[in-house]
């Protein structure tokens, strides 16, 4: 029997009568991350990792969930589960489901590249791996953290000595943050307020991340695009707009910005391959993105692959 099915709600476990990362309503959901396309409103109780927790509770409001340790076994109805790192963005986890002789794992979102603030990938045993293909074809391959943020620096630096502000477009949960601590020696920091209000967040939960500043001459500001169409924006002064994502690879993604930041918190092509190796399993379930062609590229490999 399939650990996992698809139904119109989402990922279906029968032996545990959950769903995983569920669109609509469901009695009991299982959530692999806070961003809004894992984490829905409606559900009639929620379990996720203990630094989820306060991210769902910030965006969903009052709901009826619970949050667990890394690691921590936790048997539902047929079923033996567990959260582990995914390497996303924070409090990001896999899921690892037993029953018998069988363990699958539901990846969620997920990045190999460790970077200075999400726990870092960990690759689980399995025999069945849901692998998401956001950018799973081979034209995707991302430079090192450490050069990406070198070079968004170094734009910084240029754009103020021409007496120009500096606008980086992230979302407001994970890349913002992950640029904050990144970027924290090259100098002041600043954010839209719906980016600080979820910074706030993470700091309570205890990740170690820069004191914003006001938005002022010199420093660079990290924004949402919404954030940029509203009267908030009309504050800024003469400024220059970078994005900072995995689709600034596509240049038809660069319309609108003077410069695009290759930077992921997915996998990139060689990341998707080298985690499904790391888990040995011999079938995988691609999800979201380029699934058959994924599945096509395990299968010509030995690797029993299919796209859902």
């Amino acid at each position: 029997m399939d650990l996992i099915i698809r139904r119109p709600e989402g990922l279906y476990c029968p032996l545990g009568d959950f769903f995983i990362d569920p669109m609509r309503a469901v009695p009991r959901a299982l959530v692999t991350h806070g961003h809004s396309d894992h984490a829905a409103r409606g559900m009639g109780a929620y379990l996720c990792t203990q630094g989820t927790l306060p991210v769902i509770r910030h965006r969903l409001g009052r709901i009826n969930a619970e949050g667990i340790a890394y690691g921590e076994r936790r048997r539902i109805g047929d079923v033996v589960v567990s959260f582990h790192p995914a390497g996303h963005v924070p409090g990001s986890a896999q899921i690892r489901i037993e029953a018998g002789a069988q363990v699958w794992v539901a990846g969620g979102d997920y990045k190999v590249e460790a970077d200075r603030l999400c726990e870092p990938f960990e690759p689980v045993a399995c025999d069945v791996f849901l692998t998401e293909t956001t950018f799973g074809l081979p034209i995707f391959h991302w430079q090192p953290e450490e050069a990406v943020l070198e070079g968004m620096a170094a734009w910084w630096r240029a754009n103020a000595a021409e007496g120009l502000g500096s606008v980086v477009l992230a979302y407001s949960f994970g890349k913002a943050q992950r640029l904050m601590a990144g970027l924290a020696e090259a100098g002041r920091i600043a954010a839209h307020p719906t980016v600080a209000a979820m910074t706030e967040v993470l700091r309570g939960a205890g990740y170690a991340l820069p004191q914003l500043g006001p938005v002022q001459p010199g420093a660079l500001v990290i924004a949402t695009p919404q954030g940029m169409a509203s009267d908030w924006a009309l504050g800024l002064g003469p400024h220059r707009v970078a994005a900072a994502s995995g689709w600034m690879a596509l240049a038809a993604r660069r319309k609108g910005v003077d410069r695009g930041f290759v930077l992921s918190d997915h996998a990139d092509f060689s990341g998707l391959w080298a985690a499904v190796q790391a888990t040995g399993a011999g079938r995988v379930i691609c999800l979201h993105g380029f699934t058959k062609a994924f599945a096509a590229w395990l299968d010509a490999r030995g690797l029993r692959a299919e796209a859902w």
